[in-house]
């Protein structure tokens, strides 16, 4: 029996039959147009965002704050410390991919609707299993953008933690999009065919013609369109200049320099404070968490710890560390929100104080922080990490000493790791051989 007869012959009212779309724009060239974009740049966004996920060497220690992952948690090296920029430009390639994208997603979406009220909605097994891939490919596609945005606005009204919601959205909108590129790519390839790009691009509205039906599957193109109103290349322009403004007003939180003042879409792009040394970006205060002057000032001591045991090798002082030989290097910051910045930090190798505390070559170290609890208080760092020539315990930026707010009286640098395992108010150090 056909699967079709499973529905009534005629459709419900409304968006389900086909006289109620009507633009004379939309149609299998059009949505393959939005189409190729997003194939190039959503693989681009969902590989950085899967090595986003690896940079925070997940096997190690409390790093990975989704528990329940399973097999969706594999990760396949260790994140490296070369070259020192390699996050910045991942994460940067994320979240501005993802912005600039949202336009182009959002008219894909337009383009597509009478598709997701097609009746009968599926006519056979595999038109079924399409639509269970445009179910989870639009659905995770919906929640990735949307809890992606509100995480850069640091705008949390989710009922759970964006970084597990991330990843599994993540792994639900890839075999989505996975199915549905496999289905789809020769109808795509096929739609790209029927007319020149260069050709919609010189077209005005009075000659713009509505799409013809490639086949008698093709519910994209209008029975009854309507006269065009906006031509297609006004359409395209207008999505191509709306991902133009977001890269505008968002990309200088991650390039920096002069681009840095016009990042208005950019939480933390801006400016922070009068121009001094550590007038950069601050995603927790310490008041937020808790570190107050107290707890930072003459009673402060770092505490070196050997071995699983806990056994205290060794219990420095801000003025014992400032003692030790002093490295200094340019290196950059970068947070999962998309903001980075590179400043000229001094302190101690890391190296070092795993020699001090009497155990060379660890293979990994712990840091836990001063704020005592919540997410990355406690990180974990790999071998090569606490090995590389620039991996600091850092005390003073730009020759000065750090603020309260960046991790007064010492905090982690390594190059090329999320800022958030960059961290701050470091009181104890945990070497695992």
């Amino acid at each position: 029996m056909e699967l079709s007869r499973l529905f009534p012959a005629t459709p419900p009212p409304g968006p389900f039959r086909g006289g109620f779309w009507r633009s004379p724009l939309r149609g299998r060239w059009l949505t393959s147009t939005f189409a190729l974009v997003l194939l190039v740049g959503v693989t681009v966004v969902a590989l950085t965002g899967f090595l986003s996920y690896a940079a925070y060497n997940p096997r190690l220690g409390s790093n990975d704050l989704t528990s329940t992952k399973g097999l969706l948690g594999f990760y396949l090296f260790d994140w490296p410390t070369r070259p020192a920029w390699l996050y910045q430009l991942n994460q940067g390639l994320h979240v501005i991919g993802g912005l600039v994208l949202t336009p182009v997603l959002l008219a894909k979406l337009w383009s597509v609707i009478p598709k997701l009220f097609s009746w009968p909605p599926f006519r056979s097994p595999a038109q079924a299993l399409e639509r269970l891939s445009l179910l989870a490919l639009v659905g995770g596609a919906v929640f990735l953008f949307v809890t992606g945005i509100m995480n850069i606005a640091y705008w949390y009204a989710f009922p759970f933690s964006f970084y597990p919601g991330h990843l599994y959205g993540a792994w639900v909108f890839t075999a989505g999009f996975v199915v549905h590129v496999a289905i789809k790519l020769p109808t795509m390839r096929r739609a790209l065919r029927t007319r020149r790009l260069v050709d919609e691009l010189r077209m005005p509205i009075d000659q713009t013609r509505p799409e013809e039906r490639m086949d008698e599957e093709d519910e994209l193109a209008p029975v009854a369109p309507r006269e065009a109103t906006l031509s297609r290349r006004g359409l395209l322009g207008l999505v191509a200049g709306s991902s133009a403004l977001v890269f505008v007003l968002t990309a200088g939180q991650t390039l920096g320099g002069p681009f840095r003042s016009m990042a208005l879409l950019a939480p933390r792009g801006r400016s922070y404070g009068d121009g001094g040394p550590n007038d950069f970006q601050v995603n927790k205060p310490a008041a937020a968490v808790g570190v107050t002057a107290e707890n930072t000032g003459a009673s402060y001591r770092l505490e070196l710890v050997v071995g699983p045991d806990g056994s205290v090798a060794q219990s420095l002082s801000r003025e014992d560390l400032l003692g030790l030989r002093q490295y200094t290097y340019e290196l950059p910051i970068a947070c999962v929100e998309g903001w980075s910045t590179t400043q000229t930090w001094t302190g101690v190798r890391l190296r070092d104080l795993a020699m001090l505390a009497g155990v060379p070559g660890a293979a990994e170290m712990t840091a836990e922080s001063l704020q005592g609890e919540g997410d990355f208080a406690t990180t974990t760092f790999s071998a090569d990490q606490v090995d590389a020539e620039k991996s600091l315990l850092a005390l003073r930026v730009n020759d000065a000493d750090l603020s309260l707010d960046h991790g007064f009286p010492a905090r982690i640098i390594v190059p090329a790791a999320p800022g958030v395992h960059c961290t701050k108010w470091v009181s104890r150090m945990t070497f695992v051989t």
